[in-house]
């Protein structure tokens, strides 16, 4: 079913695919005939995010360098939905054994968001690892460097104010989880 808010694609083209990001170009028709053109959508695969919980309520974070920001910081384990991958699921246990050594059986996912749906085209899936325990040494890609650090969760609720986690999927991804732990409530 359409809906009236919903704008037609008269021609799209690429101005960028490759493995890693594609931009689009959009000449697009608004309900009211105004036409928009260009429209920039970025392409993306989808992301998962993994907030990983040892035994002891420690969180599992990665440290590494992101060149966008030109700064070192603390993330969640994450990563791209590779075709390898079924499913969401499949991505975020490989992501986090890859990046960090540890695994679990005790997987869900606790939401699924839009990292910008005015000109992303994907979506991140949100998982939540609990008991999670170190079974390997890590698998990193050629781009990656990786330190792994563990915090108690306590330290990372209370280090959000300060910057501990500065990406905002990451900051999403664990209140999904706090909700799930039933460590935050909403009325």
């Amino acid at each position: 079913m359409e809906n009236p808010f919903d704008w037609i694609v008269l021609k799209s083209r690429h101005i960028v695919k490759d493995k890693w990001i594609s931009v689009r170009s959009d000449t697009c028709q608004m309900p009211n005939g105004t036409i928009v053109d260009p429209y920039y959508v970025l392409e993306y695969p989808t992301w998962i995010n993994v907030v990983a919980l040892t035994k002891n309520q420690e969180v599992i974070l990665v440290k590494q360098y992101r060149h966008g920001l030109r700064k070192t910081i603390l993330e969640l384990p994450s990563g791209a939905v590779e075709i390898k991958d079924v499913l969401p699921l499949e991505a975020a246990k490989r992501e986090l054994l890859e990046e960090t050594g540890y695994t679990s059986s005790n997987f869900i996912q606790t939401g699924i968001l839009s990292p910008n749906p005015a000109n992303h085209n994907n979506l991140t899936h949100c998982f939540l690892a609990t008991d999670v325990e170190l079974v390997s040494d890590l698998k990193l890609d050629a781009t990656e460097q990786i330190d792994v650090v563990l915090l108690p969760l306590e330290k990372v609720i209370e280090g959000i104010d300060n910057g501990i986690l500065l990406q905002t999927l990451h900051i999403s991804s664990l209140l999904f989880a706090l909700k799930k732990l039933g460590k935050v409530q909403f009325s």
